[in-house]
């Protein structure tokens, strides 16, 4: 059985050391963004590799032309992802300790480059440990495979599109930060405050538990058709700050049931580097 969404920790533990499944650690903060490895060589899931959200996940910056976590170079990707043991064949499984915050980033470049059989662990590092499952701080060497990339462009949104797309009413935009953030009222990350103009909200957050892991598929799918009506997925784009928790908007809506809607991988951060382009600010 392919797990193309989530994964509960019981299911991964069953799984975690078959040949053909590779656990990714993705823990990651932006305040302190080598915390997540420091913690991953502390302690992680058995077998599990990490990935760094700036090095391994992104490209390099450009000031004032890409966002502040442009895609990766594909070429560069298949290549890390299939040092990291990831073939055709993989079961991949990422995990973070942010809800699915980062983990979904990996998930949606997996996605992206063709590779449907990967999912985000459900709870995250946290439900791992809080279900008395093991850790250890071995780093392993998995053995290498061959990732062959089918990129799928129409998973992609960019710049151009949403401006062309900018008032029609057969398209949903939602910025996928924190209400404070969409309202302009708050920015501690991005030199511009507000949100495209037309922009929905719907904060990533909104898709977990107080405890941490995903609300039921139906509970996302009643919230997503409130907030999207009948709008196809292809019609729908997210966009966060860089591109980042965005995915874990998308996640949450195909794991939903309702499709795999579009990302605007540049997002906030890359609409601003150009003057020209059109911003909203309520506060």
């Amino acid at each position: 059985m392919a797990y193309r969404t989530l994964i509960t920790p019981q299911t991964l533990y069953l799984h975690h050391q078959d040949d053909d499944w590779v656990v990714v650690d993705c823990r990651f903060w932006l305040d302190d963004t080598g915390k997540g490895r420091r913690d991953y060589l502390r302690a992680h899931i058995p077998g599990a590799v990490y990935a760094h959200l700036d090095e391994d996940l992104s490209a390099p910056v450009e000031p004032g032309v890409t966002g502040r976590h442009p895609l990766p170079a594909v070429s560069e990707l298949a290549e890390r992802l299939g040092r990291w043991g990831i073939g055709p064949e993989v079961q991949v499984v990422a995990y973070d300790d942010r809800g699915g915050a980062i983990a979904a980033r990996l998930w949606w470049l997996l996605r992206y480059l063709g590779h449907d059989d990967v999912a985000v662990l459900d709870g995250g590092w946290p439900a791992w440990v809080e279900a008395g499952y093991p850790v250890d701080d071995v780093i392993p060497s998995p053995a290498p495979r061959t990732f062959e990339p089918h990129p799928r462009p129409e998973m992609l949104a960019t710049a151009e599109d949403v401006l062309a797309r900018m008032g029609d009413p057969a398209f949903r935009l939602v910025d996928s930060r924190a209400p404070e953030r969409y309202r302009g009222e708050q920015e501690p990350l991005d030199p511009v405050a507000g949100h495209i103009p037309g922009a929905l909200n719907y904060h990533f957050e909104r898709n977990l538990t107080p405890q941490g892991g995903f609300e039921d598929a139906a509970v996302l799918r009643a919230r997503f058709q409130a907030l999207l009506g009948d709008t196809p997925p292809e019609r729908v784009i997210f966009y966060c700050g860089s591109g980042v928790t965005a995915a874990h908007n998308v996640l949450a809506v195909t794991h939903a049931g309702l499709g795999t809607p579009r990302l605007y991988a540049g997002s906030w951060s890359h609409w601003i580097t150009d003057p020209e382009r059109p911003v909203v600010r309520e506060a």
